[in-house]
């Protein structure tokens, strides 16, 4: 009984792990929604009369980390496809 219950999980747990993907394509429409949101914000604040280099700056802070991952998620799907 105990083998049965151990074989049945070892086969559902592989099969988990062959349908999900690994790492970025998950996550990917919030990084998306994310670095989208991010760039129009400062595309408006940028013909305020407020924006200076810091608040330059520190939108730049989160659009990098964004636009990389945004990069690595085009690279991985065009990977799956070819």
């Amino acid at each position: 009984m105990l083998l049965s219950v151990i074989s049945s999980s070892a086969i559902s747990s592989s099969v988990i792990s062959m349908i999900t993907t690994p790492g970025l394509p998950q996550y990917g429409s919030a990084v998306i929604v994310g670095l989208i949101s991010l760039l129009s914000l400062k595309e408006v604040l940028s013909a305020s009369k407020h924006w200076n280099g810091r608040l330059s700056n520190s939108f730049n802070l989160p659009i990098v980390p964004l636009l990389l991952s945004f990069v690595a998620i085009v690279v991985f799907k065009v990977g799956t496809i070819i």
